[in-house]
């Protein structure tokens, strides 16, 4: 979250400014004079026309969601399911004894998940439902140190320092968990090609100390999965030498619902028996409205009771594992609904389309002649791409910016140590970017080349705005 500043002495000033009279309602003379303040709580109240006219104004500034090409979440629900989230928005979840249906479609949900992620026993997995990614995340972090703590009692806290492998392109969440809970992050970094972590270089930096290995099921930078059977096979040969069981933690923040469906065949989940946990967001690939995330552990031995909070809360015993409390059930009651509405036959026809979208559009990118695909939308339906070496008089800074000029969210980043020298755009096709919404990116990134090859080089910026990504 953004930290903000209060107001300055000139901003809490008061400017009367002239309004739009039909915001008076029943007099469009009476009381209108001033707008409200901005930054300081005005005198009195206003109609809610008035408050709702003012707010709706100002939000009209914002990028449309359906033409973000940047976010991962879902920006497109039917109409059934943003009804069925109004009627639960006042529902605090974390009140499971005043709100127990509520808590029921969580505990199906979790058990929906433990058998599409293959658990052993799917009756013996545990699980959650979180805010998102970021937060199941963390949890799942939590869970691999406290188990490191308990085998390592007698190091820690006073000569040993636990460390968390991960590859370079892991999300922002992951840098948060080692600032926050004192893990020292171990970083594989990108080299020529490879994009991601591979086995390899995992095994490389793990040690006594190491907590667990972070594999991602679906990079954010690129939309390519890391090798979690091979990472798993790796660590295998890393104990049978060493005795050193370290255990490995899948973030499917987006292919953990893409895979189970679309790559039926790939071994990624809890068939893998060194996989402990598994995360993924219910508002991306889940096809949920912001913000509801999973967390989910093969068994109570991967997940330390300790952890765990029993809460008498409103009269009832509640155990809960969460960084918050209060949340509203409606996207809980949301992703139930929208397990039950398309069941696996559903998500795989809607996954497999999104897929086909993306493919395609990275084909005809690529057949423009001006970039160089890295990824196609063949594992995440997410690619990125570059301009061509022959391409010299723009950069994907200026195609991002002069794509937003046209409504289009493209965003434009570079890469992680050591691959800082490459600069890419990347698309992230969600349900609801369908074929003829590519087809009017496309006519707009066409129309737009010939303007920029016409430069004589690209456009000079500020470092600090040298990257629109920030997902």
């Amino acid at each position: 979250m953004t930290l903000h500043k209060g107001a300055s002495a000139s901003d809490r000033k008061r400017t009367a400014r002239p309004v739009n009279p039909f915001y008076g309602e029943a007099d469009p003379v009476s009381g209108m004079e001033e707008s409200p303040p901005h930054n300081i709580l005005p005198d009195g109240p206003v109609s809610p026309h008035t408050a709702y006219q003012f707010v709706h104004d100002e939000l009209m500034l914002d990028g449309n969601a359906r033409l973000n090409l940047a976010t991962f979440v879902t920006t497109w629900m039917e109409p059934q399911a943003g009804v069925l989230m109004a009627e639960c928005r006042d529902k605090n979840m974390i009140d499971k004894d005043e709100y127990p249906r509520t808590a029921e479609l969580e505990r199906r949900c979790v058990a929906m998940l433990a058998d599409l992620w293959h658990a052993p026993d799917p009756s013996a997995a545990v699980g959650c439902s979180t805010t998102g990614s970021s937060e199941a995340g963390m949890l799942a972090g939590m869970a691999l140190k406290r188990r490191w703590m308990r085998r390592n009692a007698d190091r820690y806290p006073s000569s040993a320092r636990p460390n968390l492998v991960m590859g370079a392109n892991v999300q922002v969440c992951w840098d948060k968990f080692c600032n926050f809970w004192e893990v020292e992050p171990r970083l594989v970094p990108m080299e020529g090609d490879r994009f991601h972590m591979d086995a390899a270089s995992a095994v490389g930096l793990c040690d006594e100390n190491t907590i667990g290995v972070v594999a991602v099921l679906g990079s954010t930078f690129d939309g390519s999965y890391e090798p979690v059977a091979e990472i798993c096979a790796a660590l295998d040969e890393v104990q049978e030498r060493s005795g050193l069981d370290i255990p490995v933690h899948v973030d499917g923040a987006s292919g953990a619902m893409i895979a189970p469906f679309l790559d039926p065949e790939l071994a990624w989940d809890f068939r893998l028996p060194r996989v402990a946990s598994i995360n993924t967001s219910g508002h991306k690939y889940g096809l949920v409205y912001p913000g509801v995330g999973w967390a989910l552990w093969r068994d109570m031995e991967a997940l330390p009771e300790e952890l765990v909070f029993r809460v008498n809360y409103l009269g009832g015993d509640m155990p809960t594992f969460a960084l918050n409390f209060s949340r509203p059930g409606a996207q809980v009651a949301a992703q139930y609904y929208t397990f039950l509405r398309l069941g696996r036959a559903g998500f795989r026809a809607v996954q497999q389309a999104t897929r086909d979208v993306a493919r395609s559009t990275a084909e005809r990118i690529e057949a423009l002649g001006d970039f160089t695909l890295l990824t196609r939308g063949d594992q995440l339906p997410v690619f990125a791409f570059t301009t061509a070496d022959h391409v010299t008089s723009y950069d994907v800074f200026d195609v991002s910016r002069r794509m937003k000029e046209r409504g289009w969210l493209l965003p434009a980043y570079t890469f992680p140590p050591n691959r800082e020298d490459l600069s890419v755009l990347r698309i992230v096709c969600r349900n609801g970017f369908s074929h003829d919404l590519a087809d009017l990116f496309l006519a707009d990134l066409t129309q737009l080349l010939p303007e920029l090859r016409q430069q004589t080089a690209p456009l000079d910026r500020p470092e600090r705005l040298a990257t629109a990504f920030h997902h």
